[in-house]
């Protein structure tokens, strides 16, 4: 495995906010609101929490080069990080408790829409 310089991981990283960014503004034209950005702790991370009527979503954003790598890119370790991640955010946010949870996906690729992807993954709970 090659390992990435430091300008490649810096250029990945404002790549990464970038759509971070654009997903949210993706999000809220939808009509969601958006909680929190960026939530990590220890053993794992939500790139977005949002919320439309009851229902509660931890979305992860993808930017690939084409939509189904970028979906293909959440595997079954980032989804347990993600749902790790989740369930911190619920503790924290007991007000959320009542509401349905979903793993959503934002897929970003270049000169395209992004696509928003509901249910896109499992996240268990618990």
């Amino acid at each position: 495995m090659r390992r990435r310089g430091a300008e490649e991981r810096r250029r990945a990283g404002r790549a990464g906010r970038r759509a971070e960014w654009l997903a949210a503004a993706w999000l809220t034209c939808k009509g969601y609101r958006i909680l929190a950005r960026g939530f990590t702790v220890s053993g794992g991370e939500i790139d977005i929490v949002a919320t439309r009527g009851g229902t509660l979503a931890f979305v992860e954003v993808k930017a690939r080069a084409d939509r189904g790598a970028a979906l293909d890119a959440i595997d079954a370790v980032k989804r347990r990080r993600i749902a790790r991640a989740a369930a911190v955010w619920l503790s924290r946010n007991a007000w959320a408790a009542g509401s349905t949870f979903r793993g959503d996906a934002v897929l970003v690729a270049p000169r395209r829409w992004p696509s928003h992807v509901a249910d896109a993954f499992p996240v268990p709970i618990g």
